[in-house]
Parts: structure tokens; sequence; C-alpha cells
């Protein structure tokens, strides 16, 4: 059947019930997995004494769950093509809902990893699926409205999942927050069987059958999980200065470069690489990937500055984000008002705009004596712009692709997305680091035993300690530790301004791009016409 005719028959077929029940459903299942990739963060130190298990060897629970969902995001195209869509979307629930149960009684780190991995893989279809439910519930001119009720989970829960996840572990114990996905993943199963049901395309493409390509499934699965995992350890094994991070370097790279090649040419690719023809899903993917980057670098940055070097409690940290969190949540239905009124790329545009004049407002703010509504504010600034590019770059992303493809784009949407999450929180990590060391080795030149404004100082400190009865000698000792904790702190700070500028920059580039976009006829029917 020509794309045309799948076009012409989509926007004829309708699901039989509420499109909007349908979109609550499969958004519920998504935020679901979502929060599990960022809930267990601040459990793990919790984990690890109750498992007998080392700090380091407890941070391969976020790990491989990681890989395993990485590894199943961009397939899940070709995967719900192959058991049906709906039938997939309920065995990745299932999966996800068991693995959970799984995940809470683990009686050591060894079966807790075992199942970590399978719930990755159940999550890994949960996301884009959703997407693509949406994309083929909902006529073209209403996506932006169905895709900001899926936007608020994808930003949203990433923001709720430390919190909840500190406030659960605190008070109740770290199993629990794999035991609340069990109500949750077995009522969004059954809506899901009431509800939910595939478009007729969906049907021929399953009765055409699938060819497994082996070959394109082992280079993926190698090659992004090598990714996933250098990513995840790169900066704790010092990069290059590891033989086994840069052993993964060379997996990753020659796997993933040969997967590109090896799909080009295969009449029935697990990934459909040759949609990145089109101009428009592939500058859509790789601002999505730089979303991902933006999203969770301040997800990270603005906590641990507030907790590390401004002396917050992580419930106080998560109180100052919390107010971002509002502004996105309000705003999000407003912007899937606005895609049936303006063209997707000058929303793109101004969404890129305000992103980097946020981060570049935030290397002005950025200081040690930062007050609790300086850091609201500054909180609120950087997510304004967040705001304005999940659902247009979602639509974008369909502009020109034919409809019997919109699992494929779902999940390799999404893969990129989460690719940029990691690559972000690597990337910052390693930039604070590295920065901290620059910015120390400048500062230290300062402090020397030939510098009068330095020796003054020392002096005048030490003999505050000794009226304060310290010992003289334990009083300058303790006046230059604390004059070097002090310049260490001043180094980290000077290290998030550089790492906030790099993202201004990240967020200028994308703020070009996005005016060589094609257009779309708002509130029209463009956005699902066309051929890949």
């Amino acid at each position: 059947m020509s794309s045309a005719a799948l076009t012409i028959e989509q926007e004829v077929w309708r699901p039989k019930y509420n499109p909007w029940l349908i979109a609550v459903v499969v958004a519920l299942a998504a935020f679901m997995e979502v929060l599990d990739t960022s809930i267990a963060n601040v459990a793990l130190p919790y984990m690890a004494g109750n498992l007998g298990a080392s700090n380091d060897q407890s941070t391969w629970v976020l790990t491989s769950y990681l890989v395993s969902n990485a590894i199943i995001l961009p397939i899940s195209g070709w995967l719900a093509g192959a058991f049906g869509r709906k039938r997939f979307f309920m065995a990745c629930l299932g999966v996800f809902t068991v693995s959970s149960l799984l995940c809470g009684v683990a009686p050591n780190l060894g079966f807790l990893l075992l199942f970590r991995v399978l719930q990755g893989a159940g999550g890994g279809g949960l996301q884009p699926m959703a997407q693509a439910i949406l994309a083929d519930t909902f006529p073209p001119q209403q996506r932006g409205l169905a895709f900001a009720l899926y936007g608020i989970t994808a930003i949203m829960a990433p923001t709720i999942g430390p919190t909840l996840g500190g406030w659960i572990t605190f008070n109740y114990s770290w199993r629990w927050i794999f035991f609340i996905n069990l109500p949750v993943g077995l009522a969004t199963w059954f809506l899901v069987r009431r509800f939910v049901e595939d478009p007729p395309y969906l049907s021929r493409l399953k009765a055409a059958g699938v060819k497994l390509d082996y070959i394109g499934i082992a280079l993926l699965t190698l090659g992004i999980g090598a990714l996933q995992v250098l990513l995840d350890k790169g900066q704790e094994d010092d990069w290059f200065g590891s033989r086994f991070i840069t052993t993964l370097v060379v997996v990753a790279s020659v796997c993933l470069i040969s997967l590109v090649i090896w799909e080009w040419f295969q009449k029935a690719p697990i990934i459909d690489v040759r949609m990145f023809k089109s101009f428009n899903f592939a500058s859509s993917s790789l601002m999505m990937f730089t979303l991902g980057i933006l999203l969770f670098s301040s997800l990270v940055l603005m906590p641990q500055f507030l907790q590390t070097l401004v002396g917050y409690t992580s419930e106080l940290a998560g109180l100052a984000l919390s107010a971002g969190g509002l502004v996105l949540l309000i705003e999000m239905p407003i912007m899937g008002q606005m895609t049936t009124k303006f063209q997707a790329r000058y929303l793109i545009a101004f969404g890129w705009f305000a992103l980097s004049i946020a981060m570049f407002y935030s290397t002005k703010r950025i200081d040690l004596q930062i007050s609790f509504n300086a850091a609201v504010w500054l909180r609120i600034a950087q997510v304004i712009g967040l705001g304005f590019l999940f659902v247009p770059i979602t639509l974008v992303a369909y502009i020109g692709i034919s409809p019997e493809k919109n699992n494929a784009v779902a999940g390799i949407v999404n893969f990129m997305r989460n690719m940029g999450s990691s690559v972000g929180t690597s990337l910052v990590t390693t930039l604070i680091a590295r920065r901290s060391q620059f910015h120390q080795a400048r500062l230290v030149q300062d402090v020397r035993v030939d510098n009068p404004n330095f020796v003054n100082s020392a002096n005048e400190l030490a003999q505050h300690l000794a009226n304060s009865g310290v010992g003289k000698h334990e009083a300058q000792i303790t006046a230059y530790a604390r004059i070097y904790h002090s310049l260490q702190a001043q180094a980290a700070s000077l290290a998030y301004i550089d790492t906030f500028m790099v993202l201004a920059v990240g967020a200028a580039i994308m703020f070009c791009l996005a005016f060589v976009l094609k257009k779309n006829d708002p509130g029209g029917g463009e956005a699902a016409v066309g051929e890949a």
C-alpha cells in the first residue's frame, strides 16, 4: 500500500474509545518508567549497606537498568511491527511490573542487577510505544495537545524521582521504590488491554512477517551496551586513563558504525536508519538529543551545587527545584494549544533562545552566597525554554514520515533523548571535576607565603580562632585548612559557571538550526504526510 493510501486510511480510522482516556492510560505507563530511571539514585547507599556491597558496586544498579533500556528503545518500533504494538506494549508492562516485584525482594546485589536488567528491558518499550499510540490515536492537528500530556511525564518524572525516592527510602525502605510500581503497573496493564487497539495498517505489517536480523541485534547490543557503560563509568575511571574505558570506546565505535552501515542495506532493518535522510527527522533527533543533555544537566547541576557548596539539605534543594516543575506543569498544556496556532519551528527557536539566555543568566547568578529565593527563580528561568521544546520537536519529527513508521519514529526519538540524558550527566560531572582542578590550580598560585594578602588573612583568622580558645599552633593549622577549603569551594563554583556557559552555547547552536526546519501547517494535517 502506498504512503498516501496509508495516510488516508489513518485519517479515516479512529479508536473506539475516547482518545484522551487512551492518552492518560499510556502516559501513566510512560511516567512510571521514566520515574524509575531516577528514583533509585538517592537509595544507592541504603542498597549497598543492606546487601553487603560497596558504593561503587551499587552504582551498577543504575547502569544495568540504563544499558538494557537503551538497547530496547531504538528497536521498539521493529518489535512492535513483529509482535503487534498493543501486544508488545502489554508485554513490556508485564515484564516491567513483575521485575519491579523481583527487584524489591532481591536477596543480594547479583539478583538485584539481574532483575534491573529485566526491568530496563521491559521499560524500554513503554516510552516509545506510548508516544506512537498517541500519534495514531489523535489526528495530526491534535497531536500537539496529546504530546503535551506525554511531555509532562517525560520532563516531570525525572524531577520528581530523586525527591520521591529519598522520601520513600528514608521513611520506609529502599525496596518500596520498586514495590510502588506494582499497583500502577497492574492497573495500567488492564486498562491498556481494555482501551488500546492497533490501527489497521499495523495488523497488515505484522501479517507480512518480519525477518530476524541477528547481526543487527548483536551489533546494537554490544555497541549501545558499551556506550552506556562508558558514559556511566567514564569519569569515575578517569576516561582514557583506564584500559577498561578505552576498550569500551573502541567496541562502541566499531559496533555502532558497523550497525549503521549494515542496517542501511537491509530490506527489513531493526533500526530504519534511512529515515535520517529526512532533514527534519535528523534535525529533530539531534535536537531531542541536545534537549536530553540540557534537561538532565540542569537536573544534576542545580541540586548538586546547592547541596555540596551552599549547604542545602536534599529536601531543601528539592524544594528549590519544585517551582520549576510547577511551571512546566502549567506550561506544557499551553504549549500543546500553541502548536495549533504557530509553526513548530518558531516555537522551537524561541525555546532554544530562552534556554540559551537562561543558561547564560545562570553564569551570572551562581555564587556561594545565593539565597533560596534566587535559586528558585533561577530554576524557573532554566525550565521556561524546556516547555517550548519537547512538544514542537516531537511534532517536527513526524513531518515527512509515513504513518507506518510512527513506531520507529517514536523509538528513535526517545532513544536520542535518553542517550542525551546519559551524555549530559556524564558531561557535567566531567566538566565540574576537570574545571574545578583547573581553577584550583590557578587560585592556589596566590596562596603563597610570599603573598602578603594571604599571610595577613591567615594570621587574622588564626588570631580570631586563638581568641576563641583554640591553641596557637592548632589555630594556625585550622586557619590554613579553612582558607584551602574556601579556595576549593570557589574553584568549584567557577567550574559550575563554565559548565553553564557550555550549555548556553549548545542551546544557541540549536537556535540557529531551528530556522532551517521544514514548515508545518499549524492545526492542519501536514505533519503526517509524506514519505521518509
